[in-house]
Formats: structure tokens, sequence, C-alpha cells
């Protein structure tokens, strides 16, 4: 992980926040052996006594599955909005140019869930992402019997406790306030996921340039 002070969020509802506007995951383990292996899934996340779990359900007898039963080193890495950042719209533009992005990175060991909790689970999972709609066919528990007993049992739901939480919300904070303005301005005029990074951006000016503050850029390494 891209590993500078002033690229971490320390706000924790900045970074549920993430997790929760983006919650398709990447998710990677190995086997014991050391053989990789990665799949990508929607996963929701719960706080009980104060601590983090994410849950989310895939195919059964997969490689990442039966890795998984192997070894229950799990890494979930959601990640949001990223665009390119042009050095060209720096004040001192003879310097490399990036990319700015937001990423959290949660690491914990799975836990198979049993029967009764995947049922439970796949009923808020399918609820949440229908919107809360209760009339809607494909909820849960609005699905045909035939269906059901088809896929439940070819999926496993699984849980992991956030035993280590990581992120970087890499926002141009190393820059000075003439080349941050910019920089906002040159992706507000790009829209998409660009214009999002923007408006993060916009969130945390105040802070990095309180007025009648001279901003001090030997506290960076780069």
């Amino acid at each position: 992980m891209y590993n500078f002070s002033y690229f971490k969020e320390k706000d924790k509802q900045a970074i549920l926040g993430l997790i929760a506007e983006y919650p398709f995951a990447f998710m990677t383990g190995s086997y014991l052996s050391g053989v990789q292996v990665a799949t990508q899934i929607p996963v929701l996340m719960e706080e009980r006594n104060g601590e983090l779990f994410l849950q989310g359900h895939i195919m059964r007898n997969t490689d990442h599955h039966k890795a998984f039963m192997q070894n229950p080193n799990a890494l979930l890495v959601f990640t949001g909005p990223g665009c390119y950042v042009s050095a060209s719209w720096y004040s001192n533009p003879q310097i490399g140019s990036t990319w700015n992005y937001m990423s959290v990175h949660i690491g914990g060991q799975i836990r198979f869930m049993t029967d009764d909790e995947l049922i439970q689970f796949m009923r808020k999972l399918t609820l949440k992402f229908e919107k809360g709609n209760t009339r809607s066919q494909t909820i849960y528990d609005n699905l045909p019997d035939g269906f059901l007993s088809k896929m439940m049992p070819a999926i496993v739901g699984f849980e992991i406790k956030a035993d280590n939480i990581e992120n970087v919300f890499k926002l141009s904070q190393n820059r000075d306030e003439k080349s941050y303005l910019n920089i906002i301005a040159k992706l507000e005029e790009q829209g998409g996921s660009a214009a999002l990074v923007a408006a993060e951006m916009k969130k945390r000016q105040a802070a990095l340039f309180p007025p009648g503050v001279e901003w001090d850029g030997s506290k960076f390494d780069s």
C-alpha cells in the first residue's frame, strides 16, 4: 500500500462511507502452497460491539472457495473513483504526473456461514440492492422455491472480521494551494470519475489550507 501519512484518511466515517458507496470488493487470498486466488463480489458491512464485519457469498468448489478452505486469511479491497492528474497542472510542472484515488484494504480471516446464516444474509443482500423494495420479484423472499433449491447449495456465505484496516485517500494533499485549486478545476472540466475526485478534494480544502496559514511544502516527501 502507498504508505504516506498525508494520504491517510483519519475520519472513520469517511472510510466506512467509501465501503458503503463502493461495495463491490476485490477479494484475494492463497492456497497454503502460496498459489494466489481472487474474485470480485458485493459485500455488506456490519458494526457489532465496536468491531467491523464484512459479509458476502461466493460459488462453491471454485478456486477461491477451495483456497479459503485451506487458508482463511483474506484481503478485501474497496476502491472509489480515481483519475489521472497531469503535472502540467502544477505550479511547477517539471515533476512526474500521478493518479489520484481512494482505496480501503481490510484483512481478516474468513468464517463460512451456516445454511441458516446464509439465508438471512441473502435476505439482507437482495433487499439492500433492490433499495428496500419488498415487492421486487428478485429479493430472496420472492424467489421461486425451485430456483432457490438449485441456487443455494451452489453458494457459500462468509464473514470476515476486520482485523486490519488500511486506507489511501490520495487527493493531491502534497501540492501547494495554487496547484490544488487548479487540479480541482481541471478535474471538474472532465466530469465522471474525475469530477468525483474533485468533489472529495474540495471537502479537504479548508483543512489543508486554513486562512492566514502559510503552506509548508517541506513536510511532504513527494
